[in-house]
């Protein structure tokens, strides 16, 4: 094992243990790329962010944390490269207009929770159900361990908007897929969102939107039946749409529960294409 990539594992156990003394609210995982609007030929950065309403820190690039790390296009799907340790984490040439999907799945990371931690994390991504589960097993007064996985997806155009562009699943645990494409939405036009979970519908999940111009202006909702919910977005800025789920680990597992957070990133324009 070479030091650099040493470095790299002491440097997330330090996140993880720093992560174990404050709110999980700053466990929330996204992608920033150097541009949501890149021209064909184009190289975009992309930036991974771990922290809390849009006030995030850099993830460099960490082999031992990455599981997937693509971006998805008309032609097919291939791995972004990049330089370990770096930031951004990874890169990639635009070789067609139309919408690119990125997509970053980690590794799970286990992180012990004091009681109260973990019981306000529970409440701050609405996890009721975990809630439940403990106390009927008297244990919200016990500290819990979290096996946690990153499901982060981007959604950059390139070129003209129109509605046959689609985002598109990655195969993710946990995912949000947007079921039209927000780059050429109308304003007055909801954004429908699915979030599927090992490929199947997930409902009563809490889903959060928030605009990188005024992240405290959160937009929630719960999943339906068909794992699906609706947004209406303003016009202008980044937004985020996030959601967490949570089940019991697997046995032999170094945790008690096991969870996923999903994350979707895009741009919206202050004149978006017409809808229909």
């Amino acid at each position: 094992m070479s030091s650099i990539s040493t470095i790299h594992r002491l440097g997330f156990l330090v996140v993880a243990i720093a992560m174990s003394g404050a709110s999980l609210g700053a466990h929330d995982m996204w992608i920033v790329p150097t541009t949501f609007s890149p021209q064909s030929g184009q190289i975009v950065g992309v930036r991974l962010r771990v922290g809390q309403d849009f006030l995030g820190d850099p993830l460099p690039r960490d082999p031992a944390l990455i599981n997937q790390f693509v971006v998805a296009d008309e032609a097919g799907t291939v791995p972004l490269v990049g330089r370990d340790g770096a930031d951004p984490a990874g890169f990639l040439r635009v070789a067609m207009p139309g919408l690119l999907v990125i997509g970053y799945r980690s590794n799970p990371s286990v992180v012990e929770l004091t009681a109260e931690k973990f019981n306000q994390y529970l409440e701050e991504e609405g996890l009721d159900a975990i809630a439940a589960v403990r106390a009927r097993r008297h244990e919200t007064g016990a500290k819990a361990r979290d096996m946690f996985s990153r499901c982060a997806k981007s959604l950059v155009l390139s070129g003209s908007a129109n509605e046959k562009q689609i985002d598109r699943a990655l195969g993710f645990p946990l995912e949000l897929v947007a079921e039209r494409n927000p780059y050429f939405i109308g304003a007055d036009h909801d954004l429908p969102v699915r979030l599927t979970y090992e490929n199947r519908p997930l409902a009563g999940v809490l889903v959060v939107a928030m605009n990188r111009l005024n992240p405290s202006e959160k937009l929630t909702a719960r999943t339906d039946a068909n794992g699906r919910v609706r947004f209406r977005l303003r016009s202008g800025g980044m937004w985020l749409i996030k959601a967490v789920h949570m089940v019991p680990a697997p046995a032999g597992a170094a945790a008690e529960w096991s969870s996923f957070w999903a994350s979707l990133t895009f741009e919206t324009r202050s004149t978006n294409g017409n809808a229909n």
